[in-house]
């Protein structure tokens, strides 16, 4: 029986009077009335819903719009109710819950435009555009070609490769509606990163039209003038937009790295720290120290030689490409190995791909056990699982399979999700025989790349920058962990030797992959692909060493980050200057 049925006709005609009070904009009202019912009634699933809907539409009501919507849920299935907190969930960045919300709303509503846009964008900004476009391709079924829709769809394709359909569905979102700044400035940034700059330009004046003093706008201009080579106008452009906008803290980054091209280093580093503290604290984005030490110390008490020696591992899926996981910390030359990677014909680039923490996270509830991850993975050895380190495996392919990334005739895909290496023991189990390229740097050069980025990896690391050391040093303690531990193929390439030797190092790598030599690997700035990561410009450009020590022109600012980091330099056979 529905909640419906189980409600007192007296409630249901309360209900309706409020349904008409909300209608009529009479909130205080219509909240006050509802929130007496729910003090008669207080399991009415109609009356909780309505109140949360008043609440809602009060300023900062969204803690108790939450909490209602849970009670709503907890008492009986409300697909409306959890569509909307879904909704709420996924715009407060908290993807994996909204997830589990998203996919209910679209079993129970699936001619509801709105829930297969939900589920959509929680699939893109989970790595699984593949699956995004099938719930946009939804909406234009039930709704037809909407702006939002299409502007979606350009999106999800976009993360697959797929660049020219991509800004064919740009071309139909600004024809439905020409008149969004920031579709024509989306389509700019592509057009960019295709090295199209006449085009490029051509889409940025129709942005500049409609909305000339926009952030988005400002930026995408200095972008475009930089990438002409006019580092000071694009400088100028800036600061003039920085008027507006003196908080932003994407325009005050772009102007520090065009400062520091211009050799301005100490202005630079003032447009970094800016930066960085205007995203703190907008943002509320702390390092989560605390809960890295706990989650590194469980993973080190758990992945142990003794330990692995008793749980089973996944077997090789038969005609699957097989992932090549690429390792590092965010800036030390990831994009840099995928993209020469990504230039063989036997492999397909991934990019950034979530997989291995979402089997990660859904581990406990397969394997049936009342651990969280990694203790979980112990019941491996349990004989009604000796077969879920293969299903597990699989359920990292679906995902593959969603992204498009196992058909064709590649035989290896690239993973580069930034701090895969948190994951070792877990690969370990899942692919075993896997390729593991780990790229390093010189420490103090990436843990000022990344102070130089708005980079949401690594649990908020990068917006300081002891806490960047900090999370370097933790990470690399724990690398050396599973490797005293585990049993792994994996390779070690520093980026100064790809800099230095660039055929050499590829030469290697490609023989370590199981790959014959491609001379289009070494021509990777050719590619007309474009990374999905901050990096697609540097990789569009041939191999120079202006990154290589790069930190030095920082130095006298470092001296915090190179105490933390001393150990870790001389381990990895680092000097500082």
């Amino acid at each position: 029986m529905t909640a419906e049925g189980r409600t007192p006709p007296e409630i249901r005609q309360a209900c309706a009077d409020i349904v008409r009070l909300l209608a009529a904009g009479n909130i205080a009202v219509a909240e006050r009335q509802a929130a007496g019912i729910v003090a008669q009634a207080p399991d009415s699933v109609e009356a909780l819903y309505l109140l949360a809907q008043c609440v809602r539409r009060r300023p900062a009501g969204e803690t108790e719009y939450e909490h209602l919507l849970r009670r709503v849920l907890a008492i009986a299935l409300h697909p409306q109710a959890s569509l909307e907190l879904a909704q709420l969930l996924s715009a407060r960045g908290e993807l994996e819950q909204s997830e589990e919300y998203a996919r209910s709303a679209v079993a129970h509503m699936p001619k509801n435009p709105l829930a297969h846009r939900t589920m959509g964008i929680i699939f893109l900004n989970t790595g699984r555009p593949a699956a995004a476009e099938f719930h946009f391709r939804k909406i234009v079924d039930l709704a037809g070609e909407q702006p939002r829709a299409c502007a979606l769809m350009a999106d999800a394709l976009k993360l697959q490769g797929k660049l020219d359909e991509s800004e064919a569905w740009l071309g139909k979102a600004t024809a439905l509606d020409p008149t969004n700044a920031e579709v024509w400035v989306n389509w700019c940034r592509m057009a960019e990163a295709r090295r199209r700059l006449p085009d490029a330009w051509e889409k940025l004046r129709r942005a500049e039209a409609l909305a000339p003093d926009l952030a988005a706008v400002c930026l995408a201009r200095a972008i475009l003038i930089a990438r002409e080579g006019r580092d000071s106008e694009a400088e100028q452009c800036l600061a003039d937009g920085l008027v507006h906008y003196p908080d932003d803290p994407g325009l005050l980054f772009e102007r520090g790295r065009i400062r520091r091209k211009l050799e301005r280093y100490e202005e630079a580093w003032g447009d970094f720290v800016e930066a960085n503290r205007v995203s703190r604290e907008r943002d509320g984005l702390e390092y989560a120290g605390a809960r890295v030490s706990r989650l590194i110390a469980q993973l080190m008490q758990f992945f142990t030689r003794g330990r692995m020696a008793a749980l089973p591992r996944a077997s090789e899926k038969a005609g699957a490409p097989q992932p090549i996981f690429i390792l590092g910390f965010p800036r030390s030359g990831t994009t840099l190995v995928e993209q020469i990677l990504a230039q063989h014909p036997l492999v397909r680039p991934g990019d950034e791909l979530e997989f291995v923490a979402q089997v990660a996270s859904l581990a406990p509830r397969w394997i049936g056990s009342p651990n969280n991850y990694p203790e979980c993975l112990a019941e491996l050895a349990v004989g009604d699982n000796v077969y879920m380190a293969n299903h597990l495996r699989d359920a990292y392919f679906e995902r593959a399979a969603q992204a498009g990334l196992v058909s064709g005739p590649q035989r290896f895909f690239t993973d580069k999700m930034p701090l895969n290496e948190l994951h070792l023991g877990l690969i370990s189990i899942l692919f075993p025989h896997t390729p593991l390229v780990l790229v390093r740097r010189h420490p103090l050069d990436v843990v000022c790349s990344n102070f130089a980025q708005h980079i949401r990896h690594g649990f908020n690391q990068s917006f300081d920058l002891s806490s960047s050391a900090r999370h370097y040093a933790a990470m690399e303690d724990l690398i050396a962990h599973y490797r005293r531990e585990l049993d792994l193929n994996l390779l070690d390439i520093r980026y100064e030797d790809v800099i230095a030797r660039p055929e050499q190092e590829i030469r290697r790598l490609l023989e370590f992959v199981g790959l014959p030599f491609d001379q289009r690997c070494l021509d990777f700035n050719e590619s007309e692909r474009v990374p999905r990561t901050i990096s697609y410009a540097q990789v569009g450009e041939k191999l120079h060493v202006r990154s290589v020590f790069a930190y030095r022109h920082f130095r006298k600012h470092l001296d915090g980050a190179t105490e933390i980091l001393a150990p870790v330099m001389a381990r990895l056979g680092y000097e500082v200057d």
